[in-house]
């Protein structure tokens, strides 16, 4: 088990490029299985997500081939096999989105429970309701779940949640079901954009890209294709608040500018401005930040909410950079009931928060934070943990450190162009 050992105080300093979108590469994997014809992505991020990934289509007969650090060519023209290895399942959320296109193929799959993140109860009841919309029947179990079908036929699909990856699943299953498929209360996140414009690229027939509607119209066969994926807009607004917390100054490379109006809004709220000049985005020195309050000096509000409003992935990142800013700020995380448990780690290091229920923080800066040992619980919030560590005075171990492997590519070596002292160990 690896760990950061990290020395804080030393503000972050200089340029660094944005990573591929991880939640955009994991599923355009999964689309893989519906050519025979070899597929190339490009920008692929090289975390531990996609090696699990990449690691469960070969364990099926896929043949992978990379061509350079972070681009790969896949070919499913092989796979015969339809059980996901159950191992692989849980160790990794995304494994769901294997169901999708296998059970379009081979018109059943059998895969364990998926694993990801332990940040309260994630159901996939939705991918299973949506599948069953098509036509498929499922079994399921303490070990996993089975799906086949004797015959998939288009019809209406209504989310019982805007779920992301049951979006993109009973999207990767209807662009080859016979006949019109409408997905109602369909996600419309960057990144479901992106997998809907890669499988109109292959030849799918989808229409309403980008709003809570989809209309699909099935297709025999489809194409393989050449794509670079997209920047991923989390890991920019990630190091937009590493910055800030550090009082540093850092222009972020191939920002994905579309996608952070809302990240860039929530942020200057909470005192720290930015500027996208083209593809860049500059985060600004300042001796001090200062939360916006409300009309009427009402303490403000930082809530998430489904795309277009401020992720739920970085509502971590920003309860730290509120330790930092000048005045009281509550955190409302509403979609996960264990994403929150995490702050008193940062109460143990000197900030001022209240834990007021499973989904909502108050938090009062600046704060002094001191160094001391740590543990990742999940991807965001230990890159909110790395974060309060640059920042806070001596030195922090954090352990538990694949947690952020898995969502951010080599991120200590990638920190340290930009001034930290962070070693792993």
């Amino acid at each position: 088990m690896a760990r950061f050992i990290v020395e804080g105080g030393t503000p972050l300093r200089g340029e660094i490029t944005a990573s591929g979108n991880k939640n955009s590469a994991l599923p355009l994997i999964a689309a893989s299985l519906l050519t025979d014809e070899p597929i190339i992505l490009r920008n692929v991020p090289r975390i531990r997500d996609v090696r699990e990934m990449l690691e469960i289509l070969s364990g099926l007969g896929a043949d992978i081939e990379e061509l350079d650090p972070h681009a790969v060519r896949i070919s499913t023209a092989d796979v015969s096999r339809t059980d996901i290895d159950a191992r692989l399942s849980r160790e990794i959320r995304t494994s769901l989105l294997f169901a999708g296109p296998m059970l379009g193929r081979f018109k059943q799959v059998t895969l364990g429970t998926p694993g990801g993140d332990v940040i309260g109860r994630r159901r996939s009841d939705t991918h299973w309701l949506a599948m069953r919309a098509l036509g498929a029947e499922l079994t399921s179990g303490k070990n996993g779940y089975g799906l086949r079908a004797d015959r998939l036929v288009g019809g209406e699909v209504l989310l019982d949640e805007a779920s992301v990856t049951a979006t993109e699943n009973a999207l990767l299953l209807a662009v080859k079901v016979p006949g019109r498929t409408l997905i109602r209360n369909a996600a419309s996140e960057p990144h479901v954009q992106e997998l809907a414009m890669v499988l109109v690229g292959m030849g799918a027939r989808i229409h309403g890209i980008g709003t809570n509607t989809l209309e699909v119209k099935g297709v025999d066969r489809l194409r393989g294709i050449e794509h670079s994926v997209w920047s991923d807009h989390m890991e920019v607004g990630s190091l937009l608040g590493l910055a800030a917390m550090t009082r540093g100054e850092v222009i972020v490379h191939r920002c994905a500018p579309n996608h952070l109006q809302m990240t860039q809004a929530v942020f200057r709220r909470l005192g720290v401005d930015t500027v996208v000049e083209g593809d860049d985005l500059h985060v600004q020195a300042s001796d001090e930040y200062v939360i916006q309050d409300d009309l009427g000096g009402r303490i403000p509000t930082v809530k998430s909410g489904l795309w277009p409003a401020f992720p739920s992935d970085l509502t971590s990142i920003a309860t730290a950079v509120a330790t930092q800013s000048h005045g009281t700020v509550l955190i409302h995380e509403w979609m996960f009931e264990g994403r929150m448990f995490w702050v008193n780690t940062l109460e143990a290091m000197g900030a001022r928060v209240v834990l007021c229920d499973p989904h909502r923080v108050v938090v009062v800066g600046p704060a002094q934070l001191f160094g001391t040992d740590l543990r990742s619980p999940d991807i965001r919030a230990g890159l909110a943990l790395l974060g309060a560590a640059l920042c806070a005075k001596g030195t922090s171990t954090i352990d538990n450190v694949e947690q952020i492997d898995r969502g951010y590519e080599a991120i200590d070596e990638r920190l340290r162009g930009l001034g930290a002292k962070i070693e792993r160990a």
